[in-house]
């Protein structure tokens, strides 16, 4: 994808600041450990915990469909997410739901109507995700800026 020179620059300071902000937190938590007893294991485990459902595959997928579509309901998220089954996508979001991401909304009917929807900690995640997602696509080459 080609966008602006401009636009480029904004998404790689933005991308910069993020950046900036992960050091700063990286810093403050490390302050309250003393350096001879510093876990190491501790922060590495803290990371796979906090990807550890996003690398699981279709999972991004469906945050991000209902990140961009917002609400649906089964079939149409199904039919957003070309090549899941029904079975996969009812597995993954359960976990979804159990992880917090996603909210499962049941309106008394008839018929009765499920529907599924972002939590506000799935937007937040979301949000935090998209500058390593802009990142990555820069890294790849998928994203360049216009001249």
């Amino acid at each position: 994808m080609k966008v602006s020179k401009q636009d480029l620059k904004v998404i790689e300071k933005s991308i910069d600041t993020v950046h900036d902000m992960g050091t700063q937190i990286r810093s403050s938590l490390q302050e309250y450990s003393d350096e001879n007893t510093y876990d190491t294991a501790w922060e590495v485990q803290a990371g796979v915990e906090a990807l550890e459902v996003f690398g699981s595959r279709w999972t991004i997928e469906i945050l991000a469909a209902l990140y961009v579509a917002g609400e649906r309901r089964f079939n149409e998220l199904r039919h957003l997410l070309n090549g899941i089954s029904s079975r996969t996508l009812s597995d993954k979001l359960r976990t979804c739901t159990e992880s917090g991401l996603i909210e499962r909304r049941v309106v008394d009917g008839p018929p009765v109507r499920v529907s599924y929807r972002l939590t506000e900690h799935g937007m937040i995640c979301g949000r935090l995700l998209g500058p390593l997602v802009a990142y990555m696509k820069i890294r790849n080459g998928s994203l360049e800026g216009d001249v």
